[in-house]
Parts: C-alpha cells; sequence; structure tokens
C-alpha cells in the first residue's frame, strides 16, 4: 500500500485565498500583532512567515520585536497596549518566552476575544464545553488535513501522541466533538506502539524525531504528523515518513502538511476575532 500524500501546503492556499476575498469584503482590514522576544531563530523563521502571509492578505500586521531581557511587566504593559488598541483585532505572543516571563501569566493577559492562538484559558474553557470560539491554530489545522481525506471521523480510533495545551489536548477534544474514540498518549505511556497500532487516525506531536515507525501504524490509517525536528540538518516530523506511507492510508508530510496550514488557521483566527468584536 502507498500512501496518499495529505499535501497541506496546497489546502492552505485555497483557505487563505478564501481569507483574502474576506478581507477584501471587510469595512476595516483585519488587524494582527505579532510579539516576538528575543531572538530564537526557529520562533524567528515562524514570525517572519506569519507577517508575510498576513500582508499578502491584505491585513493590518504589527511587528514587536523585543529584547531577550525584558522585564515580565514590561512585556504585560505592550499587551495590554494591544487589548486596547482599536486597529488590532488579534495578537500572538510567540512562544517559548524567555526564563524569566511566567508564559502562562502572558497569555493570560491576552483578551479572549484576541487570541489569535487560542491559548488562553477562556478559549479553552470554551472548547472543552464544546462552546467553540477562537481554537489552538495546529488543532484546527490538524482536523481540517483529517477531514480534507474525505474519511469519517465518526466512530473511528483515534490516539493523540502528546499532551501539550497548544496540540494535544485540544486535538483529542476536536476528534471527540466528531465523535471519534479517543486515547491520548505521552511520555509516560507504556507500550506506545499497541495504542498507535489501534488508531485509524494517529496524530503525532511530541517532538521526538521518527519516534512512530512502520511496525507502530495501522494499515490504511490517516497519520498526521506535527513534529518538526532538525536532524543532520534536515527538518523531519515525529513519523519515519519515507517508511510509514507503505503502510498508511493519508499522511502528511514534514514540511508541507501541518506547518502551512496552521499559518492559515491562525490568519482565519484573525478573521474571526474581528467578527468577534463586532
Amino acid at each position: 500500500m502507498t500512501s496518499k500524500i495529505i499535501d497541506g501546503k496546497k489546502i492552505a492556499e485555497s483557505i487563505l485565498e478564501k481569507s483574502k476575498q474576506k478581507a477584501k469584503k471587510a469595512d476595516e482590514k483585519p488587524g494582527l500583532a505579532i510579539v516576538l522576544v528575543g531572538n530564537n531563530p526557529a520562533s524567528e523563521i515562524y514570525v517572519g512567515l506569519k507577517e508575510k502571509k498576513a500582508n499578502e492578505l491584505g491585513f493590518h500586521c504589527e511587528r514587536f520585536n523585543l529584547a531577550e531581557d525584558i522585564k515580565q511587566d514590561e512585556l504585560l504593559n505592550i499587551v495590554d497596549d494591544l487589548n486596547q488598541n482599536e486597529k488590532i483585532h488579534a495578537m500572538i505572543v510567540q512562544l517559548p518566552l524567555p526564563k524569566q516571563i511566567d508564559e502562562q501569566l502572558i497569555i493570560g493577559a491576552i483578551l479572549p476575544h484576541k487570541d489569535a492562538d487560542g491559548f488562553t484559558s477562556v478559549n479553552l474553557g470554551n472548547l472543552v464545553n464544546d462552546n467553540n470560539k477562537l481554537l489552538p491554530a495546529t488543532a484546527r489545522a490538524c482536523m481540517e488535513l483529517i477531514k480534507s481525506t474525505g474519511v469519517e471521523i465518526k466512530g473511528k480510533n483515534a490516539v493523540v501522541v502528546g499532551r501539550s495545551n497548544i496540540v494535544g489536548k485540544p486535538t483529542a477534544l476536536l476528534l471527540l466533538q466528531e465523535n471519534a474514540t479517543v486515547t491520548i498518549c505521552h511520555s509516560k505511556t507504556k507500550n506506545l506502539a499497541e495504542h498507535t497500532k489501534n488508531a485509524d487516525i494517529l496524530v503525532v506531536a511530541c517532538g521526538k524525531a521518527k519516534l512512530i515507525t512502520k511496525d507502530m501504524v495501522k494499515p490504511g490509517a490517516i497519520v498526521i504528523d506535527v513534529g518538526i525536528n532538525r536532524v543532520m540538518g534536515k527538518i523531519v516530523g515525529d513519523v519515519d515518513f519515507d517508511n510509514v506511507k507503505e503502510v498508511a492510508g493519508h499522511i502528511t508530510p514534514v514540511p508541507g502538511g501541518v506547518g502551512p496550514m496552521t499559518i492559515a488557521m491562525l490568519l482565519d483566527n484573525t478573521l474571526q476575532a474581528m467578527e468577534l468584536r463586532r
């Protein structure tokens, strides 16, 4: 069996075009603020891509490059200013933050209706209550990629490897909303392969290069690889793509899978934030 490759880049381009048309028809420009603290090379790349796409869509985009040693109170003041800025409908504070900054405190300071990443306790709580507002962008991306296969989610066994608030937990909750039977695995899970081999839908977001091998995947499964790892100068996922594609029914590549879709979902969240304010 050879997998059907889920082309995240192509799907993202279609979503971005729809967002561009929505932005054109809007009475005002969707406003997005991106806050980058320090000079983490990976964060620099991610922020650059987000800023570029926002500008291409005709958004009003403001970027804040802040020093690595910024004090927490200073960062809180910037977030508060953006909360009050009527031109800004949504904001991102790029993670990770330096050690002297309490990430939860900063994320919690963002007004829920301006939370482009969907990370605030209010938005995550809404997700738990099946009252979706602004959803975590990567979790949204995973669901869109799964749905793009045309395979019905209802009744399927879904396994999520990873339990972060950013990807693992929200993706599991979204799969539950679609009536999948969901198992969450993590670093303390014993006999991981026993769980993954039963998955009709397998989402891997644990940050371990090529953790998921061919013998751990059910033939015909949908495999969504969220991982981004640098190995010997190459970007690879958490799934051993070259071998797993021989058994999976559908699989996302790395790069070109979840990454482009996350940006598309983030910008769609900005449009949703503008509507929420109205």
